[in-house]
């Protein structure tokens, strides 16, 4: 059931003869990683099953993020992309409905203290200080319900759109958290007694982040690309119930 349902919403947004952009289910993981042993699915082996040919990961999305992820196609492509990445270029926009009202628009300049991993664990302690952390955000609508949390009887969300202008790791999550105002079903930097509520509410889990548009310069052409891409249905559904 997982395979089917994972391959019926993993969809190919993009393709040439220099890279590929799929749409990524939240659940799905981009590779294998030492942290999830126990899965067997993966965007990478997904997509050159669809594609027919190896693909080459140029950025990640969080499993529990979904939206637009891209592939290069072969390795002069794949180094383009990810200097493009590295030098902060490309632009990336998401999607997230967060808790409370948050501000017409803002920028949150927050270092993240780097998180560890099997990898920098090997890392010199001066490479794992705090790294600069940069995040555009757009409130693009506001909603109310009706539901008692705590000592409020209305509880307030948001729907915002966000502007990285850094890569660290869990950045969107954590600096939305920063401004107390997380995004909903994070249950790592999230409000439990939120997600909780909506899990009960709308009869599904998910983390409501989703990578919708990516801007960058084509690696061969140097023509101006805009991908953008649909919103999974769980995430849709979410926003049909606050009226969003």
């Amino acid at each position: 059931m997982q395979t089917l349902l994972q391959l019926e919403n993993l969809s190919v947004i993009y393709q040439d003869e220099y890279m590929v952009a799929i749409h990524k289910p939240a659940g799905l993981l981009v590779h294998r990683s030492p942290i999830d042993k126990q899965e067997t699915q993966f965007a990478v082996q997904l997509t050159e099953g669809i594609i027919g040919q190896k693909v080459f990961p140029i950025h990640r999305l969080d499993k529990a993020t979904s939206g637009l992820l891209l592939f290069a196609l072969d390795a002069t492509t794949a180094r383009n992309l990810s200097d493009q990445f590295m030098n902060h270029t490309i632009q990336k926009t998401y999607l997230a409905i967060c808790r409370g009202w948050a501000t017409e628009s803002g920028h949150i300049e927050h270092a993240l203290k780097y998180k560890r991993d099997k990898i920098a664990e090997k890392m010199k302690r001066e490479q794992l200080e705090p790294q600069s952390a940069e995040t555009a955000y757009k409130n693009l609508a506001t909603t109310s319900v009706n539901h008692t949390i705590g000592r409020y009887e209305q509880q307030r969300y948001s729907l915002l759109e966000l502007k990285p202008r850094t890569g660290r790791k869990h950045q969107l999550r954590r600096h939305m958290n920063h401004i107390v105002h997380p995004i909903i079903g994070d249950t790592k930097y999230g409000d439990r007694h939120h997600n909780h509520f909506f899990s009960e509410w709308l009869g599904q889990h998910r983390l409501y982040l989703a990578a919708t548009q990516l801007q960058f310069l084509h690696p061969k052409t140097s023509e101006p690309i805009l991908l953008e891409c649909h919103l999974e249905n769980s995430f849709q559904h979410a926003l049909n119930k606050l009226k969003l």
